[in-house]
This record gives structure tokens, C-alpha cells and sequence, in this order.
């Protein structure tokens, strides 16, 4: 996890593409109140509930990519949306004709806060689980166990 103090500005997998690229040169470790809530959005999520919150989140990047990422933070636990999808509601958005499915693609990849800004319930248009910046293997995990979490009737917060 990585913070600039207020809000959390990265939460990486060990070895994920593009692991730390938000980083500054210097850095210090410590616990900030950000991490705690994000530790604590963490052990619910891994917990098989649905997180009732956000810890506060910082991302300096393009405005495409701001706009593709709030558009991941409103699938639902346990759904998916496909590249295509999201390049629709892109367009809309911009109040263009079209936008490219790969460009959506590009800035899913890059979103420096996974499971939050939950890049992992994107997939092909026809269905397929296509690439997964902290590795395919883990979004397969990761939908299966937010699924599992639904159809058990279980710990699902709202």
C-alpha cells in the first residue's frame, strides 16, 4: 500500500505489472489512519463481505483514466463488465460517438489501486477473462470468491 499521507494511493499484489509505479523516490513506512481503514476494507473483502466503505483514494493520473476508473467503482460485488461496456459509458460521458475497448483496456491495467477500484471484474466482450495485471490466476480467484460470497447468503454487507 502506498499513501501521501491522507489517502491511499496505491495497493499492489506481490509482483504485479506495474507494481509500486505511483511511487515517489522517497519513501518512509509507517502506519497511517488510511492504512488501517484500508486493512480493514481488506479483511472484510477477503472475509466474503461486501465493504459498506472507501477508504479516501488519490490518483494522479489523465482524465481518461479518472473517468474509466470511477466507472470500475460502480460494479457491484459479483458482477462483471466488459471492456466494451465501459468504452460505451466512456463515450457517453466525453459525448463522442465511440471510444476504444483498448484504450479501456490500457487504463484498467495501469489502475494502481487493485480490489478497491475493482479492475478484476472487467472482461472480454464475449465473455472471456482476459488479462489481469496482478495475474490471471488471481482474477479467476478473485470472481470465484466474490461469487461463491453471493450465492452462500452470507456475509454480504449493504
Amino acid at each position: 500500500m502506498s499513501s501521501d499521507g491522507d489517502a491511499l494511493t496505491g495497493l499492489w499484489f506481490d509482483g504485479q505489472k506495474y507494481f509500486a509505479a505511483t511511487l515517489g523516490r522517497e519513501q518512509e513506512e509507517k502506519m497511517l489512519p488510511v492504512f488501517e481503514q484500508a486493512d480493514r476494507w481488506l479483511d472484510l473483502y477477503f472475509n466474503g463481505s461486501v465493504p459498506d466503505f472507501l477508504p479516501p483514494l488519490s490518483i494522479k493520473t489523465t482524465e481518461f483514466r479518472k473517468a474509466v476508473w470511477k466507472i470500475l467503482l460502480t460494479i457491484p460485488y459479483g458482477e462483471t463488465r466488459t471492456y466494451k461496456e465501459i468504452a460505451r459509458l466512456v463515450a457517453k460521458q466525453k459525448g463522442v460517438s465511440q471510444m476504444s475497448a483498448q484504450a479501456v483496456g490500457g487504463a484498467v491495467g495501469h489502475n494502481p489501486i487493485s480490489l478497491m477500484i475493482p479492475c478484476h471484474r472487467v472482461i472480454g466482450a464475449d465473455g472471456s477473462l482476459t488479462g489481469y495485471a496482478g495475474g490471471l490466476e488471481k482474477k479467476v480467484w478473485l470472481l470465484s470468491m466474490e461469487r461463491h460470497s453471493l450465492s452462500a447468503g452470507g456475509r454480504i454487507l449493504s
